[in-house]
């Protein structure tokens, strides 16, 4: 009896097991989830810390997964490694370039609500023909894709 019951917790928690296990196919985007994040030189605490970012929701570029480390690039190019409970599927975007216009709609006529700098880092939704709905601590507007890294060329987002 005592083994069909633990028979049955474990046909339980297998499909969590397999859920846990999905990595998603590289490359793909991140940001960070912490208000610390250390990015080391390779995929173990035993490597030397490169970097610390003390900037939650910045965006990054998953290119490498081991195990529960990933590979990341960030805005500047940098790559390095990182454990994946540090990152969420959060999308964010740093606006790059010059100063950056968020529009009320998704066209280059429309009112403009704010100006943005250059690596003001915002949350992104409602990506499509090349515009971005971009929110940056309830300030929110569209802001045209080529002017934020953290989105492929093309991509949309619902």
């Amino acid at each position: 009896m005592r083994m069909a019951g633990w028979m049955a917790v474990l046909a339980l928690l297998a499909p969590a097991a397999v859920n846990a296990q999905k990595v998603k196919q590289t490359p793909y985007w991140a940001s960070i989830s912490a208000a610390k994040a250390r990015m080391r030189t390779g995929p173990g605490a035993n490597f030397p810390a490169n970097w610390e970012y003390v900037r939650a929701d910045m965006p990054l570029r998953v290119v490498q997964v081991h195990k529960e480390w990933r590979k990341v690039r960030d805005p500047d190019g940098g790559e390095g490694w990182m454990r994946s409970f540090l990152l969420s599927e959060q999308r964010t975007a740093i606006v790059r370039g010059d100063i950056a216009l968020l529009r009320a709609a998704p066209d280059a006529g429309a009112k403009i609500n704010w100006r943005v700098e250059p690596g003001v880092v915002g949350r992104i939704s409602h990506c499509a023909s090349g515009w971005c709905e971009f929110d940056v601590h309830g300030r929110a507007g569209y802001i045209e894709a080529n002017r934020i890294w953290g989105i492929d060329p093309g991509e949309a987002i619902d």
